[in-house]
């Protein structure tokens, strides 16, 4: 089972993931929007990504069959 510290901290990665995808999209959906600054967030997202499912990895037991 995984520690609750490491749950919470889960946890917010992933709300921090969710907030970053909505600005993608409220950045996206402007006439005008910044390139680099969307590249930024989607860079910024996918390191959230890689990171969560590294502690994920981390915190599940292996199971042998």
């Amino acid at each position: 089972m995984m520690d609750e510290a490491i749950r919470e901290e889960l946890d917010a990665m992933k709300a921090e993931h969710r907030r970053l995808d909505e600005q993608i999209t409220a950045l996206s959906a402007e006439p005008l929007y910044d390139q680099l600054e969307i590249a930024r967030l989607k860079r910024r997202k996918l390191q959230l990504k890689d990171h969560i499912q590294l502690m994920i990895d981390r915190n599940t037991p292996d199971i042998i069959a």
